[in-house]
């Protein structure tokens, strides 16, 4: 069942049957400087929230969605919304495509996908992304999207015990085209 359809790349809801992915993805160590994570999730918990009501993404502020590849139905990533604010019309967004499946255009395709529903369906004045400074792969993929540099925040995330990373606000506007 598909939610967003592009070209190569569906999106759609939490099923049951992604808690086991999520799982491992979830701990995996190489994203917990990104995810904002510090211990693992038990699978209780990731089973927990793939059944439970995070389908709203008026009452939780947030909503997770899955990117499945069109031709094989294979489950290549995941798209967070998250701090979704509806009064002031913005939210933040969240990108993962796994290792295997970088560099073939897929999370440009996602960006536009999601672009789509956040301003023609939740009628969303802004979305917003934070990049780590050493992130250039993820700061060209999100220019390239029309995403813009607004701001530095600097020493924003702590990467050692003495050691912090500035981070880039990019934020893209609909126009109302």
């Amino acid at each position: 069942m598909m939610f967003l359809k592009g070209d190569t790349i569906s999106i759609r809801a939490l099923e049951p049957s992604d808690a086991n992915l999520l799982y491992k993805w979830e701990n995996e160590l190489t994203l917990w400087p990104v995810s904002f994570t510090q211990i693992p999730f038990s699978k209780f918990i990731l089973e927990e929230f793939v059944t439970s009501a995070h389908n709203d993404i008026y009452t939780s502020k947030q909503l997770r969605l899955m990117v499945n590849l069109i031709s094989s139905q294979e489950t290549i990533g995941i798209v967070d919304l998250f701090e979704f604010d509806p009064q002031h019309l913005r939210c933040g967004l969240g990108i993962y495509i796994h290792d295997t499946f970088r560099e073939n255009g897929y999370a440009f395709e996602c960006i536009e996908l999601i672009r789509k529903y956040c301003f023609n369906i939740l009628f969303l004045k802004q979305i917003y992304v934070h990049v780590n400074d050493s992130n250039r792969a993820s700061i060209a993929l999100f220019n390239k999207a029309g995403f813009e540099k607004c701001g530095l925040k600097k020493s924003w995330n702590k990467t050692g015990i003495n050691s912090y990373e500035d981070v880039w606000f990019l934020q893209c506007l609909n126009s109302g085209d």
